[in-house]
């Protein structure tokens, strides 16, 4: 289901893979958002060393941004099932992964639930997250602290090793192709 002009939230999300064709599953996923979603935005590819277990390949991440219709526990439903569809399983903490996709804000919303907790709870701590989020959203404001993304980024360590892939240093965003619509 296409989202409908009205009554939309506007949300980001976070995107990464350290398993397969990493930036093949990255594309994937947003493809699969377009069918969706509305998806207004992506970020550069960036490559990123993995946070907490550290005996696995590096990451590749990258940010954007859906309207949609969908309440936070149902766009929490499409991440999970498509991230199921391209072969994620049930692992420990911070595992490889082929697809991850987290909700990192959702409108101004707070929502700490068991299932579900919004803004993401490691989002301000996370460089490979903020980087790519401020790129697309820099002015945008994280409802806990009332900082925008470009503050936060401007705060959290890491960022020095978060690296902008070849293809998108050379002009070639990874939306161009990404999902249909986006230029």
């Amino acid at each position: 289901m296409r989202a409908r002009s009205q009554g939309l939230a506007t949300v980001y999300l976070g995107l990464g893979s350290n398993l397969g064709k990493r930036e093949e599953n990255l594309r994937n996923a947003l493809k699969s958002l377009a069918g969706k979603v509305e998806v207004m935005k992506v970020s550069s590819f960036y490559e990123t060393e993995p946070q907490g277990y550290k005996e696995q390949p590096l990451f590749l991440n990258a940010a954007c941004e859906i309207t949609t219709d969908l309440r936070p526990r149902e766009v929490l439903a499409l991440a999970r099932e498509i991230e199921k569809r391209m072969g994620r399983k049930p692992a420990f903490r911070n595992a490889p992964r082929e697809i991850d996709i987290d909700i990192l804000l959702y409108d101004g919303l707070k929502l700490d639930t068991a299932e579900l907790t919004i803004p993401h709870p490691r989002l301000r701590e996370r460089a490979f997250v903020l980087v790519p989020l401020a790129e697309i959203a820099p002015g945008l404001v994280e409802p806990v602290t009332g900082k925008s993304v470009a503050t936060l980024l401007s705060e959290v360590e890491g960022k020095e090793g978060v690296r902008r892939t070849e293809s998108t240093q050379q002009g070639h965003p990874p939306e161009a192709d990404a999902v249909p619509g986006i230029q």
